[in-house]
């Protein structure tokens, strides 16, 4: 009796082994990202179309939460006054949020965090996310790098422009040969491309970081704000997109083009990404606000190859 007990127990725990291990090998890796999450300044109110843009920032962090990403990544623009700490109070609620779901958040910054007071506004955005460098830095999950850049030339250096210069050159050159990385995905604030009156594109993004981003094996995808809009581009066989849906206040477009967008008609004043790679490809999904903040929809989803 004894040995049927145990022959028992044995298949029972070979089981519960083979469960478990299906259950890992079908895990998904979701990484999360989103911008201009920066509330409305007074002013901005005045001319620009708002909409409960508060409470929009903080469905899209709860709803980025529920997916339990493996990180968060914000790409600038995170609050309306970098240097000021009452603007960073619901940041910092939203932050301890994911910190006790220990999910990573990491960031890069944006034009408002260094507005009036560049140098406190440093400081304060450092002690938020002390893994940032502001002469770029990456980090790796589930094979797809993630390069993200400081796009603030005018508050830089020379030393600094220089610094991260040649680290970006380095960074992708070290990833296109790391046979572990799959994909690269490169990140600043400011927009190569965009068909915003505000703010329009940046031609130094240009001129800085899309030349080895299209020149690399490897990038698959540009991702950016400051254009508080989705737009989606293709510009010499590679993706751009604008995510600046994070809260900040609308920014009309264009009504004819500087460069075309892929996406004319999906316009959602809230939302953000989601991207999981699916072996050889990656699954990119813009998750917007229901226009009558009751939800989440999938708004838009496409795949992209490896080259």
């Amino acid at each position: 009796m004894r040995g049927k007990n145990t022959f028992a127990c044995l298949l029972l725990l070979i089981s519960i082994c083979c469960i478990s291990i299906s259950a890992v090998a079908q895990q998904t890796h979701v990484i999360a990202f989103a911008s201009d999450t920066q509330a409305p300044l007074f002013f901005e109110k005045v001319i620009r179309e708002t909409n409960h843009n508060k409470k929009a920032t903080e469905m899209i962090f709860k709803d980025i939460l529920t997916a339990h990403p493996s990180a968060l990544f914000l790409l600038g623009d995170v609050v309306s006054l970098g240097y000021s700490e009452p603007t960073w109070k619901n940041i910092d609620r939203y932050l301890k949020w994911y910190d006790h779901e220990a999910i990573p958040v990491y960031a890069v910054l944006g034009n408002h965090e260094l507005l009036l007071n560049a140098k406190k506004g440093k400081q304060e955005f450092q002690s938020r996310f002390p893994a940032h460098s502001p002469t770029g830095y990456t980090k790796v999950i589930d094979s797809i790098a993630v390069i993200l850049l400081n796009s603030n030339f005018s508050e830089m250096t020379r030393s600094e422009l220089n610094v991260q210069d040649v680290w970006y050159a380095k960074t992708i050159n070290d990833l296109d040969a790391d046979p572990a990385i799959k994909f690269i995905i490169v990140s600043c604030h400011h927009s190569p491309f965009s068909n915003s009156t505000v703010v329009g594109p940046s031609l130094n993004v240009q001129q800085k970081f899309v030349p080895a981003f299209i020149k690399s094996k490897k990038c698959a995808l540009f991702l950016s704000g400051h254009s508080h809009n989705f737009e989606r581009f293709k510009v010499q066989g590679k993706y751009f997109l604008v995510i600046g849906g994070g809260g900040g206040p609308h920014q009309p477009l264009l009504k004819e083009d500087l460069t075309p967008d892929l996406s004319p008609k999906y316009k959602p004043m809230f939302h953000y990404l989601e991207i999981q790679r699916d072996h050889d490809s990656l699954q990119i999904i813009s998750r917007e606000l229901k226009s009558d903040f009751s939800g989440f929809d999938d708004g838009l989803r496409f795949y992209l190859s490896k080259n």
